[in-house]
């Protein structure tokens, strides 16, 4: 699961090109952590991308 329940950032695709410039379809994921954060007032595991736990868009429970 490749996911931000936060700010919803999912699985991109492209094509990957090699040097021969021979295509082929990829994906990338996002970095999502599970952490246990704060979400309405009690404290439960969300999973959360590294972004957001960078810019203090999560409160985190200990």
């Amino acid at each position: 699961m490749a996911k931000c329940d936060i700010c919803g950032k999912d699985v991109s695709f492209g094509i990957k090109v090699s040097h021969s410039h021979r295509r082929s379809n990829r994906a990338w994921k996002a970095n999502v952590k599970r952490v246990k954060a704060i979400v309405n007032g009690t404290p439960c595991h969300i999973h959360a991308c590294t972004r957001c736990l960078r810019s203090n868009k999560v409160t985190r429970a200990i």
